[in-house]
C-alpha cells in the first residue's frame, strides 16, 4: 500500500468527527477534542503541480475544513453565556438549597444547541481542571450530562435517556419507573455531575398527560439533585413550558416559571449600524476560515446584504449556505465565492421560502 498523501494523512486524523453527544464516550471526546490544525492554502499553480490522487485528497481536506468553522463569539453567543453564567451562580449553593435552571428558547436555526453545548463544554473542562477526571471514590467524573429528547418522550423514556448517557446497563432492562428514577439519580450523583443539558424539549406537549408527568419529573429531579438544569428547545414559551401547560389564573401557580430563567436568542439584524457591523464582523471571520486559492478579504462582506436576504440573519442557514458555496467554488474551479457562486448555492427550505418573499 502506498504512503498516504500529506492531506490524506490529515484526513485520516481529522476527517469528520462522529461525536454521539448523547453518550458519555462521545461527549467526553467532544469536550477533549483539540482544534483541527489549519494547513497551507495552495495557489492555483501549486494545485496544478499535484498528481490526481494528491489533488483529490487536498480538495477533500479543504471541504472538511471549510465545513467546520470554529465557534464564533457572536453577540448572541456572548449574551447567552452571560445569562447562563448568572444562572450557574446558583449552582454553588449547598445541596439542601434549590438551584435555578436556564432555558435557551428560540426559533429554529439560531444556534440554540451550539450555544448550549459550547457552554456545557466550558463547564465540563472547568470541572476537570479543578477536580480531575475521577471522583474521590474513583468513579468517572462527568461534570456535564447531555440528554437529547425524542418525540413523544415519556417519564420512563426521559429516565432511560439519562441512563443511556451514563452507559448504564439497566437503561433497556428496567421497567419500573421508580427504579429508573433511582438509577438516574445515582448516576448523576456518583459521577459528580453539576450541569444537565436537556435538548429538544419542544418535543414534549406540556398540555398532555405525558408532558405534564415529564414536567413534574424534571422539577422533582431538580429538587433531588445538586445540579443545574439547562433546557433547550424551540418556542418553549409559546408551548407553555414555563406555565407547565396551565391556562389563565392557574398559570400563576406554575413553579417552573419561578425556577427557570429564559435565555432568548435572536437572528442578526442589519436594520441599524450596530447590527450591520455585527453581521459583517461575522462574515469577515467566516471568510478568514475558508481555504480557497482565490479567497480574499471582503468576498463575503461585499455580499453582506444578499447573504442576509438569503438567510434572514440565522446562523444555521448562513453556515449551510457558505458550506455549499465553498464546495461549489472548489468543484467549479472558481476558487472564490462570488455573486454567481452564491446564487448557485442552495439554502434550506425555510430560508429559501422566506428569501422569496423579501
Amino acid at each position: 500500500m502506498s504512503a498516504p498523501t500529506p492531506w490524506g494523512a490529515w484526513l485520516e486524523e481529522y476527517d469528520t468527527a462522529s461525536y454521539q453527544l448523547s453518550r458519555k464516550a462521545g461527549w467526553d471526546a467532544f469536550v477533549n477534542a483539540a482544534p483541527r490544525p489549519r494547513f497551507e492554502v495552495l495557489t492555483r499553480a501549486e494545485m496544478r503541480a499535484l498528481d490526481e490522487d494528491t489533488l483529490a485528497d487536498y480538495n477533500e481536506a479543504r471541504r472538511v475544513w471549510n465545513a467546520n468553522p470554529p465557534t464564533i463569539k457572536t453577540q448572541q453567543l456572548t449574551r447567552a453565556f452571560q445569562v447562563l453564567e448568572q444562572v450557574m451562580a446558583s449552582g454553588r449553593r449547598d445541596g439542601d438549597k434549590l438551584r435555578g435552571s436556564a432555558v435557551v428558547d428560540a426559533e429554529p436555526g439560531l444556534g440554540k444547541t451550539t450555544i448550549a453545548t459550547r457552554f456545557a463544554r466550558e463547564v465540563h473542562r472547568r470541572g476537570y481542571r479543578r477536580h480531575g477526571p475521577f471522583t474521590d471514590d474513583g468513579s468517572q467524573r462527568l461534570p456535564v450530562a447531555f440528554v437529547p429528547l425524542a418525540a413523544g418522550v415519556t417519564l420512563k423514556g426521559l429516565n432511560q435517556q439519562i441512563l443511556k448517557f451514563y452507559d448504564h446497563p439497566a437503561a433497556e432492562r428496567a421497567n419500573n419507573r421508580t427504579q429508573l428514577t433511582s438509577l438516574a439519580v445515582d448516576c448523576v450523583t456518583t459521577c459528580a455531575t453539576r450541569l444537565v443539558v436537556i435538548d429538544d424539549l419542544h418535543f414534549i406537549d406540556f398540555r398532555h398527560k405525558n408532558g405534564i408527568e415529564v414536567s413534574n419529573h424534571l422539577k422533582s429531579l431538580a429538587n433531588a439533585l445538586p445540579v443545574t438544569f439547562l433546557y433547550v428547545g424551540v418556542n418553549l414559551m409559546a408551548k407553555r413550558f414555563f406555565d407547565e401547560g396551565m391556562d389563565g389564573e392557574q398559570a400563576v401557580y406554575a413553579q417552573m416559571s419561578r425556577r427557570a430563567t429564559r435565555c432568548p436568542v435572536t437572528p442578526f439584524s442589519i436594520d441599524n449600524d450596530a447590527g450591520a457591523r455585527a453581521w459583517t464582523d461575522l462574515l469577515s471571520t467566516l471568510e478568514r476560515h475558508l481555504i480557497l486559492a482565490d479567497g480574499e478579504p471582503g468576498m463575503l462582506v461585499a455580499q453582506a446584504k444578499e447573504l442576509h436576504r438569503r438567510t434572514q440573519g440565522r446562523i444555521a442557514s448562513l453556515t449551510n449556505l457558505i458550506d455549499r458555496a465553498a464546495y461549489l467554488a472548489i468543484a467549479s474551479g472558481t476558487e472564490s465565492i462570488n455573486a454567481e457562486i452564491l446564487e448557485s448555492a442552495l439554502t434550506d427550505n425555510a430560508a429559501h421560502r422566506l428569501a422569496g418573499t423579501a
